[in-house]
Protein backbone atom coordinates (compact mmCIF):
# COMPACT_ATOMS: atom_id res chain seq x y z
CA UNK A 1 0.00 0.00 0.00
CA UNK A 2 1.35 3.16 -0.84
CA UNK A 3 1.36 5.97 1.94
CA UNK A 4 1.05 9.36 0.48
CA UNK A 5 1.66 10.91 3.84
CA UNK A 6 4.68 8.90 5.02
CA UNK A 7 6.58 10.06 1.75
CA UNK A 8 5.49 13.72 1.82
CA UNK A 9 6.90 14.03 4.73
CA UNK A 10 10.34 12.42 3.99
CA UNK A 11 9.96 14.77 1.14
CA UNK A 12 8.99 17.60 3.20
CA UNK A 13 12.16 17.05 5.34
CA UNK A 14 14.81 16.57 2.74
CA UNK A 15 13.62 19.94 1.27
CA UNK A 16 13.78 21.99 4.26
CA UNK A 17 17.60 20.69 5.10
CA UNK A 18 19.05 21.01 1.91
CA UNK A 19 16.93 23.74 -0.46
CA UNK A 20 16.36 25.99 2.67
CA UNK A 21 19.45 25.30 4.22
CA UNK A 22 20.99 25.70 0.92
CA UNK A 23 19.45 29.22 0.93
CA UNK A 24 20.16 30.11 4.34
CA UNK A 25 23.76 29.41 3.74
CA UNK A 26 24.04 30.95 0.69
CA UNK A 27 22.46 34.20 2.19
CA UNK A 28 24.68 34.42 5.32
CA UNK A 29 28.18 33.08 3.30
CA UNK A 30 26.77 36.16 0.53
CA UNK A 31 25.92 38.71 3.04
CA UNK A 32 28.27 38.37 5.36
CA UNK A 33 30.82 40.08 2.96
CA UNK A 34 29.83 43.28 4.07
CA UNK A 35 31.90 43.26 6.81
CA UNK A 36 34.86 43.61 4.20
CA UNK A 37 32.82 47.16 2.71
CA UNK A 38 31.17 47.45 -0.55
CA UNK A 39 34.01 45.89 -2.75
CA UNK A 40 33.67 42.55 -0.85
CA UNK A 41 29.94 42.33 -1.03
CA UNK A 42 29.85 43.81 -4.84
CA UNK A 43 32.11 41.41 -5.87
CA UNK A 44 30.58 38.43 -4.78
CA UNK A 45 27.57 39.33 -5.92
CA UNK A 46 29.32 40.44 -8.93
CA UNK A 47 30.06 36.85 -9.19
CA UNK A 48 26.55 35.36 -9.30
CA UNK A 49 25.67 37.56 -12.06
CA UNK A 50 28.58 35.68 -14.42
CA UNK A 51 25.59 32.53 -14.66
CA UNK A 52 23.74 33.21 -17.46
CA UNK A 53 20.48 34.16 -17.01
CA UNK A 54 18.33 31.53 -18.58
CA UNK A 55 20.21 29.27 -16.08
CA UNK A 56 20.38 31.58 -13.08
CA UNK A 57 16.38 31.72 -13.85
CA UNK A 58 15.92 28.46 -14.13
CA UNK A 59 18.08 27.45 -10.79
CA UNK A 60 15.54 30.00 -8.76
CA UNK A 61 12.48 28.87 -10.49
CA UNK A 62 13.45 24.77 -10.77
CA UNK A 63 15.51 24.48 -7.37
CA UNK A 64 14.83 27.09 -5.07
CA UNK A 65 10.92 28.46 -5.56
CA UNK A 66 9.24 25.16 -6.35
CA UNK A 67 10.83 23.10 -3.40
CA UNK A 68 10.29 25.66 -1.05
CA UNK A 69 6.66 26.83 -2.36
CA UNK A 70 6.08 23.19 -1.75
CA UNK A 71 7.80 22.85 1.47
CA UNK A 72 5.37 26.08 2.60
CA UNK A 73 2.31 24.65 1.21
CA UNK A 74 2.91 21.30 3.61
CA UNK A 75 4.03 22.88 6.18
CA UNK A 76 1.11 24.80 6.67
CA UNK A 77 -0.67 21.74 6.45
CA UNK A 78 1.44 20.15 9.03
CA UNK A 79 1.29 23.34 11.37
CA UNK A 80 -2.59 23.67 11.09
CA UNK A 81 -2.85 19.79 12.35
CA UNK A 82 0.14 19.94 14.81
CA UNK A 83 -0.45 20.50 18.56
CA UNK A 84 2.25 21.03 21.35
CA UNK A 85 2.52 17.70 23.71
CA UNK A 86 4.51 18.80 26.61
CA UNK A 87 4.18 15.14 28.07
CA UNK A 88 5.62 13.13 25.36
CA UNK A 89 8.34 15.70 24.61
CA UNK A 90 9.50 17.93 27.68
CA UNK A 91 9.28 21.61 27.95
CA UNK A 92 12.66 22.73 26.30
CA UNK A 93 11.44 20.27 22.49
CA UNK A 94 8.05 21.78 23.12
CA UNK A 95 9.08 24.78 23.29
CA UNK A 96 11.22 24.11 20.22
CA UNK A 97 8.20 22.45 18.82
CA UNK A 98 6.45 25.29 18.98
CA UNK A 99 9.30 27.98 17.70
CA UNK A 100 9.10 26.05 14.97
CA UNK A 101 5.89 26.26 13.71
CA UNK A 102 5.74 30.06 14.58
CA UNK A 103 8.89 30.54 12.71
CA UNK A 104 7.05 28.76 9.51
CA UNK A 105 4.31 31.45 9.85
CA UNK A 106 7.04 34.41 9.81
CA UNK A 107 8.58 33.15 6.83
CA UNK A 108 5.59 32.32 5.29
CA UNK A 109 5.30 36.59 4.72
CA UNK A 110 8.85 37.57 5.67
CA UNK A 111 10.03 35.70 2.04
CA UNK A 112 6.96 36.71 0.25
CA UNK A 113 8.21 40.73 1.19
CA UNK A 114 11.64 40.27 0.87
CA UNK A 115 11.56 38.12 -2.94
CA UNK A 116 8.64 40.85 -4.05
CA UNK A 117 10.11 43.89 -2.90
CA UNK A 118 13.96 42.90 -3.99
CA UNK A 119 14.01 40.07 -6.21
CA UNK A 120 11.02 41.06 -8.32
CA UNK A 121 10.53 44.48 -8.32
CA UNK A 122 14.24 45.96 -7.41
CA UNK A 123 16.05 43.37 -9.64
CA UNK A 124 12.54 42.42 -11.62
CA UNK A 125 11.44 45.20 -12.40
CA UNK A 126 12.78 48.53 -11.86
CA UNK A 127 16.10 46.92 -13.23
CA UNK A 128 18.16 47.95 -9.99
CA UNK A 129 20.80 45.75 -9.23
CA UNK A 130 21.03 44.69 -5.38
CA UNK A 131 24.29 46.31 -3.83
CA UNK A 132 26.17 47.25 -0.93
CA UNK A 133 24.86 50.82 -1.48
CA UNK A 134 21.67 49.74 -2.00
CA UNK A 135 21.70 47.41 1.18
CA UNK A 136 23.09 50.04 3.24
CA UNK A 137 20.65 52.85 2.21
CA UNK A 138 17.36 50.11 3.06
CA UNK A 139 18.46 49.61 6.26
CA UNK A 140 20.27 52.43 7.55
CA UNK A 141 17.25 54.44 6.67
CA UNK A 142 14.83 52.55 7.84
CA UNK A 143 15.01 50.89 11.21
CA UNK A 144 11.80 49.05 10.94
CA UNK A 145 13.10 47.09 7.71
CA UNK A 146 16.00 46.41 9.94
CA UNK A 147 14.40 44.76 12.81
CA UNK A 148 12.02 42.65 10.13
CA UNK A 149 15.07 41.41 8.39
CA UNK A 150 16.74 40.12 11.03
CA UNK A 151 13.83 38.90 12.73
CA UNK A 152 13.62 36.98 9.26
CA UNK A 153 17.18 35.61 9.30
CA UNK A 154 16.89 34.26 12.70
CA UNK A 155 13.42 32.72 12.18
CA UNK A 156 15.35 30.69 8.91
CA UNK A 157 18.21 30.10 10.73
CA UNK A 158 16.63 28.37 14.21
CA UNK A 159 14.04 27.13 11.35
CA UNK A 160 16.64 25.00 9.81
CA UNK A 161 19.01 24.29 12.40
CA UNK A 162 16.08 22.92 14.63
CA UNK A 163 14.81 21.03 11.54
CA UNK A 164 18.28 18.98 11.71
CA UNK A 165 17.02 17.28 14.40
CA UNK A 166 13.40 16.51 12.99
CA UNK A 167 15.22 15.24 10.25
CA UNK A 168 17.70 13.09 12.04
CA UNK A 169 14.99 11.92 14.11
CA UNK A 170 12.23 11.81 10.85
CA UNK A 171 14.95 9.26 8.95
CA UNK A 172 15.92 7.11 11.97
CA UNK A 173 19.72 8.92 12.28
CA UNK A 174 18.59 9.67 15.96
CA UNK A 175 16.52 6.67 17.03
CA UNK A 176 17.63 6.99 20.77
CA UNK A 177 17.01 10.28 23.33
CA UNK A 178 20.56 10.29 23.69
CA UNK A 179 21.65 10.55 20.64
CA UNK A 180 18.81 12.81 19.67
CA UNK A 181 19.83 15.16 22.89
CA UNK A 182 23.14 15.46 21.07
CA UNK A 183 21.87 16.55 17.69
CA UNK A 184 20.29 18.73 19.15
CA UNK A 185 22.54 20.57 21.23
CA UNK A 186 24.66 20.61 18.08
CA UNK A 187 21.86 22.12 16.00
CA UNK A 188 21.49 24.86 18.73
CA UNK A 189 24.98 26.00 18.83
CA UNK A 190 24.85 26.04 14.92
CA UNK A 191 22.08 28.32 14.97
CA UNK A 192 23.71 30.15 17.44
CA UNK A 193 26.97 30.55 15.52
CA UNK A 194 24.36 31.61 12.68
CA UNK A 195 23.12 34.28 14.17
CA UNK A 196 25.73 35.82 15.63
CA UNK A 197 27.26 35.78 11.73
CA UNK A 198 23.70 37.67 11.22
CA UNK A 199 24.02 39.86 13.40
CA UNK A 200 28.12 40.55 12.53
CA UNK A 201 26.71 41.57 9.27
CA UNK A 202 24.02 43.66 9.92
CA UNK A 203 25.95 45.73 12.68
CA UNK A 204 28.31 46.37 9.96
CA UNK A 205 26.41 48.72 7.45
CA UNK A 206 25.76 51.12 10.60
CA UNK A 207 30.27 51.30 11.34
CA UNK A 208 31.31 50.84 8.02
Amino acid sequence: MFHTTFYLRRLHSLVGLFVLGGVVFEHIFTNSMAMGGAAALNGALAMMELIPKPIFLGIEVCAIAVPLLFHAIYGIYIALQAKNNPRNYGFARNWQFALQRWTAWYLVFFLIWHIGYLRIFTKGITGTPISYELLHTLFTTSPITTVLYIIGMFAAIFHFANGITTFCMTWGIAKGPRVQKVINCLSLCLCAVLCLITLAFMGSYFVM
